[in-house]
């Protein structure tokens, strides 16, 4: 289950559908990634082909990361069982 979300649009891109915040363009793989983390029960169910999913270091260690398209990513981190701090952000 994501627990809080970090990015609030995202947020509320995830429970109304609601776009703003969002590349439009993404929208879709957008939504395709959320609902995976969840029902993971770590993140490595969210390593599927393509997704790119690879832990972070740094500032932001302790977080995963998956592509949306060119720099966007997916960033989280998993506490048990539930997906937490999720965010949506330009990375590079």
């Amino acid at each position: 289950m994501i627990r809080p979300f970090r990015h609030k649009d995202l947020e509320a891109f995830f429970r109304k559908g609601t776009r703003a915040g969002i590349q439009p363009a993404h929208a879709g793989r957008v939504r395709r990634q959320l609902a995976k983390p969840d029902t993971a029960s770590s993140a490595q169910d969210m390593d599927l082909p393509g997704w790119h999913l690879h832990p972070l270091s740094g500032g932001v260690r302790g977080h995963w990361s998956v592509r949306v398209s060119g720099n966007w990513r997916l960033i989280f981190t998993f506490r048990g069982e539930d997906a937490e701090l999720v965010d949506y952000r330009d990375y590079y």
